[in-house]
C-alpha cells in the first residue's frame, strides 16, 4: 500500500506560479510512475503530467511549457511546479502513482486562480 499526501494548494492571481508537493510512503517515488491529475466539479478527472520510473515526463498540451514535474528521491516526494497560471487551471490536483493492479491517490488539494 502506498499512501500519497499533496500539499501546497492555494489562492492565486492569473500569471502567478505554485509549487505542488506530493509525499509518498516507502521508495515509490524512486521506483515508480507517478504524476497530477486534475479535476473539476462535474467534470472528469484529467491527467495533467506523469513522471516514469526512468525519469521521462509526459504532459497535457494544456500545461506545457507551464508546469513541470519532478521529484526528489531523497525525499520521496514528486513536485509540480506550475507558471504563468490561468483561471482554467482552477482544480483540485490529485498526486497518484501507478500501482500493479490500481492508481494509488492521494486526498486532492485544491487550486484557485482568480483573474
Amino acid at each position: 500500500q502506498v499512501q500519497l499526501v499533496e500539499s501546497g494548494g492555494v489562492w492565486v492571481q492569473a500569471g502567478g506560479s505554485l509549487r505542488l508537493s506530493c509525499a509518498a510512503s516507502g521508495s515509490f517515488v524512486s521506483t515508480g510512475t507517478m504524476g497530477w491529475y486534475r479535476q473539476v466539479p462535474g467534470k472528469e478527472r484529467l491527467l495533467v503530467a506523469r513522471i516514469f520510473s526512468g525519469g521521462t515526463t509526459t504532459y497535457a498540451d494544456s500545461v506545457k511549457g507551464r508546469f513541470t514535474i519532478w521529484r526528489d528521491n531523497a525525499k520521496n516526494t514528486m513536485y509540480l511546479e506550475m507558471n504563468s497560471l490561468k483561471p482554467e487551471d482552477s482544480a483540485v490536483y490529485y498526486c497518484t502513482a501507478w500501482g500493479p493492479e490500481s492508481n494509488y491517490w492521494g486526498q486532492g488539494t485544491q487550486v484557485t486562480v482568480s483573474s
